[in-house]
């Protein structure tokens, strides 16, 4: 009878959990650098073998006498690094001059997922004349930064088209609305 129960316990199959996180693979964590030390924090962190992503853009500056083409990080202030999330780890990168915290809630980090990394991957490689964007959704307060209407602030109440805004601007507990080209407004 032994000899049975040994092999029905060889021929049941093994159960996995499926709901177990991996904590030992790494993931991609958002970074928030000092400003202007991106750049020097993917050199260090290069130099300390940590894997990072730093999406540059190519812009023109202009200064009084000439134009130069130069690089400047897609999304200021940010550097992705790709680590396994321990305090060790954690420790290690925020020790490094110009480290300020890493993006997340409640005092966590939250990785990034992959495919977003992968889709910012794909439009640098792709070539095309890309900007930031300002992140902004409807409801929220913006200030118009350029144009005839600079300086006035209101609230955003709905998208239109690709690159128009409308706003909604407060004057005498009136209501005013715009289209305003997106690249003039920002979040406040």
């Amino acid at each position: 009878m032994t000899k049975q129960r040994d092999s029905q316990l060889d021929t049941e199959p093994v159960l996995e959990r499926l709901d177990v996180e991996d904590h030992s693979a790494p993931k991609w964590y958002a970074l928030y650098t000092r400003s202007r030390f991106e750049k020097k924090m993917l050199g260090d962190l290069t130099d300390r073998r940590i894997e990072v992503f730093l999406p540059m853009r190519e812009v023109i500056s202009r200064w009084k006498d000439r134009k130069k083409r130069i690089w400047i990080p897609l999304f200021p202030g940010y550097i992705f690094v790709n680590h396994v999330d321990t305090p060790e780890n954690r420790f290690r990168i925020l020790n490094i001059p110009g480290a300020v915290r890493f993006v997340g809630f409640e005092g966590r980090a939250n990785p990034i997922p992959e495919e977003q990394i992968q889709y910012v991957r794909k439009f640098l490689e792709a070539s095309l004349s890309i900007d930031p964007y300002p992140y902004m959704q409807v409801g929220s307060r913006v200030e118009v930064i350029a144009g005839p209407l600079k300086g006035i602030r209101g609230i955003l109440v709905e998208k239109r088209g690709r690159f128009r805004f409308v706003i909604q601007v407060d004057l005498i507990r009136q209501a005013v609305s715009a289209e305003i080209d997106a690249s003039d407004v920002r979040p406040i």
